[in-house]
């Protein structure tokens, strides 16, 4: 089970790094075999096509950021702008040294099938849903305020990945801290 599981991760991973280089219309099951070292036959004994190699890397890629701000929430303490800096730095850092996996999830997504695109708009209620649970309430902000929030650092960071510098990404952690935890601290002061 362990060697059907690291193939089917090498597989995963070939997607994730050739959509990155060329876009998933210009990535083939050729190319995916080729790259992750295994047969075509062991593709299809693991997932029905391209699009399902897709969708389980962006599956994958999705969950472990997710755990990994999940995680940085619960060991940054009780305050809650420690557990919004550490969440925002572990996304930050996942996306830095995962630039591949994070352009295919960020990127390519969106448009590559409509089953990922809307893997994609679920993964983004997922992060909103984390940040509502972490953030304080405050009446004179909006209701949106957590969406809009996590839509605004995802536009910063797919525009750095777009730009060929996602390793770069963990600079960016002071100026969006102050942007995520601005609309809290005014609404607190007012």
């Amino acid at each position: 089970m362990l060697f059907r599981s690291h193939k089917r991760r090498r597989i995963t991973d070939a997607i994730a790094e050739l959509t990155a280089e060329r876009g998933y219309e210009a990535t083939k099951i050729g190319d995916i075999v080729s790259r992750a070292g295994v047969a075509r036959k062991t593709l299809y004994d693991n997932f029905g096509g391209k699009e399902e190699v897709f969708l389980a890397a962006f599956d994958t890629t999705a969950d472990e950021a997710l755990q990994r701000v999940q995680a940085a929430c619960e060991e940054s303490g009780e305050g809650w702008e420690e557990r919004v800096q550490g969440a925002l730095a572990a996304f930050l850092d996942f996306v830095g040294e995962e630039p591949a996996r994070a352009r295919m999830c960020m990127i390519e997504a969106m448009s590559a099938t409509p089953a990922s695109g809307q893997r994609y708009e679920a993964t983004v209620q997922r992060f909103v849903a984390l940040a509502k649970d972490n953030a304080p309430v405050h009446e004179q902000l909006p209701e949106t305020i957590e969406e809009t929030l996590v839509g605004g650092v995802a536009w910063i960071v797919h525009q750095k990945i777009r730009r060929g510098e996602a390793e770069k990404a963990p600079q960016l952690q002071a100026e969006l801290a102050e942007f995520v935890l601005a609309p809290y601290r005014g609404a607190a002061a007012g």
